[in-house]
């Protein structure tokens, strides 16, 4: 395997340029990183994939079991952002209109006016997505890609930044509408929360023990910055190796015996090119939060379980000997000459 110190950034001017670029725009991510940790203990990673989304437009499909704040980090990210949050609370009985808004008639001017759904946000908590039958999950899947929603015969543009946390309990399976594969592809990233440490749960206790609210975090970023720091993003020096690692590592998961890496009786399917875009986006971000001006293959693997894990299905043979998809895909890593 080649090391990774092989790939150097590139030099001159132009690299200062986005070097400077990066520092500039990037002044608010660890004031933000510093203020999310006093309302939410651990999950440093979690947060830092939240900060990737918005960055790259991105969606998240956040899975965990209830009572580990998955509702508080992206309230806390919301607020500190200065940003319109909803929270919907997904059921079997809803309607799409319950999202997006329906028209409603007006009997004293005697025509129909729109009613905006809680759709109409920056920040949009979908709280166990899976408990809404398909109609529901179309609508706002809808709005994801589309960044607008039709009500009657008008198209409305959703604010900006418009940003989905869905989330979604492993645990619970009655009364629930799994997404399907197509659907689940739209989602930029799907992050695993898992338990806090006993360190960390006993600063839990210490921070939420008591019957008192803690206050009101105050808002340190505007839109604007973020729209910047968007645009700087995209910038970023992205190697021709490095494009190249991208490609090779998202076609391994559909055609791994090409690549040597003898996993193919493993997958069923393998990931979509929505995905060599997903893992090129998100590893930009990920170097603009190490606050570097050029992707590395390190930025890359970093993220790629992330894009991978919900977008790569096991065969029956590989779930007969109890491996799923991070464990095909960490293979894939691991066995995957990195330029």
């Amino acid at each position: 395997m080649i090391p990774t110190s092989d790939i150097q950034p590139p030099m001159g001017d132009p690299l200062a340029a986005i070097e400077a670029q990066v520092t500039a725009s990037s002044t608010w991510i660890q004031p933000l990183r510093t203020e999310i940790a006093r309302y939410l203990i651990g999950q440093t990673a979690v947060v830092d994939r939240l900060l990737i989304s918005l960055l790259v437009k991105g969606h998240i499909l956040l899975e965990g079991v209830p009572g580990l704040a998955k509702t508080l980090a992206l309230k806390t990210l919301a607020s500190l952002v200065n940003a319109r949050f909803h929270r919907i609370q997904f059921t079997p009985d809803m309607l799409p209109a319950d999202i997006v808004g329906t028209e409603i008639y007006d009997p004293k001017e005697a025509k129909f006016r729109v009613k905006h759904g809680p759709i109409f946000a920056n920040f949009i908590l979908a709280d166990e997505i899976n408990r809404a039958p398909a109609k529901v999950q179309s609508a706002l899947l809808e709005a994801m890609q589309e960044k607008q929603v039709t009500i009657g015969e008008q198209s409305f543009i959703l604010p900006s930044p418009f940003f989905v946390l869905a989330t979604q309990n492993p645990l619970e399976q009655e009364g629930t509408y799994p997404l399907p594969e197509a659907q689940l592809d739209r989602f930029m990233m799907k992050v695993i929360m898992d338990y806090p440490t006993e360190e960390e749960e006993l600063q839990v206790l210490d921070l939420a023990g008591t019957t008192e609210d803690p206050p009101a975090p105050t808002p340190i970023v505007s839109l604007e910055a973020i729209h910047q720091a968007r645009q700087v993003v995209n910038n970023l020096h992205l190697d021709e190796k490095v494009k190249r690692y991208i490609v090779r590592l998202v076609h391994a998961t559909r055609r791994p015996d090409d690549f040597g890496v003898p996993i193919a009786p493993l997958i069923r399917v393998g990931a979509s090119p929505r995905a060599t875009i997903n893992l090129a986006l998100t590893s930009r971000a990920h170097a603009f939060l190490d606050g570097r001006a050029y992707v590395t293959p390190h930025d890359v693997k970093s993220v790629a379980m992330e894009v991978l894990r919900h977008r790569v299905t096991v065969t029956y043979e590989a779930e007969a000997e109890g491996l799923d998809s991070e464990q095909v895909i960490t293979r894939l890593l691991d066995e995957l000459p990195v330029p």
